[in-house]
This record gives structure tokens, C-alpha cells and sequence, in this order.
């Protein structure tokens, strides 16, 4: 089993910044990819930005060159730099990890999500 804590929701304007943490634990040596993915009201949930084992990162096309997506040496934290935030970025975020071990079934793990909100 894979816990997910989240933190570094919350209220900003237009233009500005937030960086989303997301800590993994427990079962944490079979993640092979995590990221972070967004649900806006009324809409279903969107890959925002995803990083595997090997390093490979990708971006959704709304978030290119605005957000960033890090992880530790560990592999135990990921990180969300959002710059020049818009109102259409408002959304729940939530954290995913994706587990896999020889012979077993691939699993998914989501955080509790942390709201987003820009206002204009």
C-alpha cells in the first residue's frame, strides 16, 4: 500500500505561483510513475503532469512552460511548480502513484487532492 499527503493548495491571483508537495509512503519501492492530475467542477479528471522511474516527465499541452514537475533523489516527493497561474487552472489537484510488482496487477494510489483557485 502507497500513502499519498499532499499540501500547497490554495488562493491565488492571476499570474502568481504555487508549488504542490506530494510525499509518498508505505509500499514505496514498486512506484514505477507518479503525478499530478486536476479536476475542475463538471469535468472529469486530467492528466496534468506525470513522471516514471525512468525520468521521463510529460505535460499536458494546458500547462507547458507554466508548470514544472520535480521529484527527490528518493523518489519519495514529487513536486508541482505552477507559475503564471490562470483562472482556468482553478481545480482540484490530486496526486497519483502507480505501483507494479513482478507477477502482480498494476495498482493506482490517489491523494486526498488539494483545491486550486485563481482568481482573475
Amino acid at each position: 500500500q502507497v500513502q499519498l499527503v499532499e499540501s500547497g493548495g490554495g488562493l491565488v491571483q492571476a499570474g502568481g505561483s504555487l508549488r504542490l508537495s506530494c510525499a509518498a509512503s508505505g509500499s514505496i519501492f514498486n512506484i514505477k510513475l507518479m503525478g499530478w492530475y486536476r479536476q475542475a467542477p463538471g469535468k472529469q479528471r486530467d492528466m496534468v503532469a506525470t513522471i516514471t522511474v525512468g525520468g521521463t516527465i510529460d505535460y499536458s499541452d494546458s500547462v507547458k512552460g507554466r508548470f514544472t514537475l520535480s521529484r527527490d533523489n528518493a523518489n519519495n516527493e514529487v513536486f508541482l511548480q505552477m507559475n503564471s497561474l490562470q483562472p482556468e487552472d482553478t481545480a482540484v489537484y490530486y496526486c497519483k502513484a502507480v505501483t507494479v510488482q513482478p507477477a502482480g496487477p498494476w495498482r493506482d494510489y490517489w491523494g486526498q487532492g488539494t483545491q486550486v483557485t485563481v482568481s482573475s
